[in-house]
């Protein structure tokens, strides 16, 4: 079957509401939000996401909650990370025979954001592009890692019994499809076997249909029929393969939303936005606003609430108040890698992937000089398309988080992922 039937236009006009009670205000973005402070007056159309040039990226990331529907948590009682700033300017990595700083790793990689947490406190921080502390980047893929960590919320709270129900269980919905015999583990690790395109490059990729969709005004219908079509099949059992899937992700959102009776916005507000004390609001990119969120990606916030969240997972989910969020053990399982087949690969021979997290060390056969102190057994990885990232390190008690427009969506490990591992080692072994 082909999908294009349920692909609709985008008019930047024609934007619907923002939640049951906040409406779009072009001029800054969201009524009732705190407006960041830059604002761009024109924006790239998003149904072009995939071929945006580098300003237009830049210029989209940054205004991602104004070009889609969205729905806003909001920030409590803001608590601001203190500070102990440390001059980072020359720490410097070894890439293909040669030594770069890290003002010239900023150069090469396009970063448009990047802040360095060590015991708690801003070490480092840098903003490029036009970008502030108020700028609301969006997340891509990182925000796979949040959806992760509501998922393990939810498991603590008793609204998912097990990681190894059917997610049939919570979503009847998928019953007579290729999903139905997946269970949520399955879906956090990216093994359910079932058919899915992640092709950035493809127009005619699943993924490349899915930012059609998200360009429509019909997003979570079309987006629904796209990965619950019938004629979607099981490349392999269960468990038993790994592939990247933002079809299975936006599947585990939806599903731990049915499970909750909460959209991820107001979940992550009442779970952790507030609790922890995040600075300023925030907003995910809604396909049903009020309703139903992106579980794939979608998640836009200042670069210090990206950090704390990133402090949050370091501290196993224990809020300032000291009340455990998570369930025992389970940052460490989020970062055990699944064995399954096209997981274990030469570059990371002990897995790729965990609980939507990933493996992203220096490969295992890289040949070059670098200081091993993100070991793979003990970092994770958020990592978003054109260089979004996340990392934790709990032995490091250190958090980089990361903004980028790469050129490439999805490069090769040996290249801006590679580079991204050899200056935050160098970072950690400075620090």
């Amino acid at each position: 079957m082909k999908f294009y039937t349920y692909l609709l236009a985008f008019s930047m006009a024609a934007i619907a509401q923002v939640s049951a009670k906040e409406t779009v205000d072009n001029h800054c973005g969201v009524a009732e939000l705190k407006c960041p402070a830059v604002v761009d007056k024109k924006l790239p159309a998003v149904k072009d996401m995939l071929t945006w040039d580098q300003q237009q990226r830049v210029i989209g990331f940054r205004n991602d909650y104004r070009s889609y529907k969205g729905d806003v948590f909001k920030a409590g009682n803001p608590q601001h990370l203190p500070k102990a700033l440390k001059d980072l300017s020359h720490v410097s990595y070894d890439y293909n025979g040669q030594k770069y700083t890290l003002n010239e790793y900023i150069k090469r990689n396009n970063v448009a954001g990047m802040l360095v947490i060590k015991d708690g406190k801003i070490v480092w921080e840098f903003y490029g592009k036009g970008n502030n502390n108020t700028t609301l980047w969006t997340s891509r893929s990182v925000g796979k890692s949040v959806v992760s960590t509501l998922v393990g919320i939810a498991l603590k709270e008793g609204k998912i019994a097990s990681l190894d129900d059917l997610i049939v269980k919570y979503n009847p919905d998928v019953k007579g499809t290729a999903w139905e015999n997946v269970t949520i583990r399955q879906l956090l690790q990216h093994t359910s076997g079932v058919e899915w395109g992640e092709d950035y490059t493809d127009p005619k990729s699943d993924f490349a249909q899915l930012t059609q969709c998200e360009a429509g005004q019909v997003a979570y219908d079309c987006v629904n029929k796209l990965v619950k079509s019938p004629t979607r099949k099981a490349y392999a059992k269960p468990g038993q393969a790994w592939s990247y899937s933002s079809g299975g992700a936006w599947l585990l959102g939806d599903t731990l939303e049915k499970a909750t009776g909460m959209s991820l916005a107001a979940y992550l507000q009442e779970k952790i936005w507030q609790p922890d004390g995040m600075v300023r609001d925030g907003v995910w990119h809604s396909y049903a606003t009020g309703k139903h969120d992106v579980g794939a990606h979608g998640f836009n916030a200042t670069l210090e609430d990206w950090g704390k969240f990133g402090l949050l997972v370091a501290n196993n989910g224990v809020l300032p108040d000291g009340t455990k969020i998570l369930p025992d053990n389970w940052v460490k399982d989020a970062g055990t890698w699944n064995k399954a087949k096209n997981s274990v690969t030469v570059k990371h021979p002990d897995g790729s992937y965990g609980y939507e997290w990933w493996n992203n060390s220096v490969p295992a056969n890289y040949q070059g000089h670098y200081t091993d102190r993100l070991k793979s057994n003990e970092t994770l990885w958020a990592l978003g398309i054109f260089g979004q990232v996340i990392m934790v390190n709990q032995k490091e008690n250190l958090v980089i988080v990361q903004w980028s427009v790469w050129p490439k969506a999805e490069p090769s490990f040996d290249k801006e992922p590679l580079e991204t591992a050899l200056m935050f080692n160098a970072i950690a072994d400075k620090l």
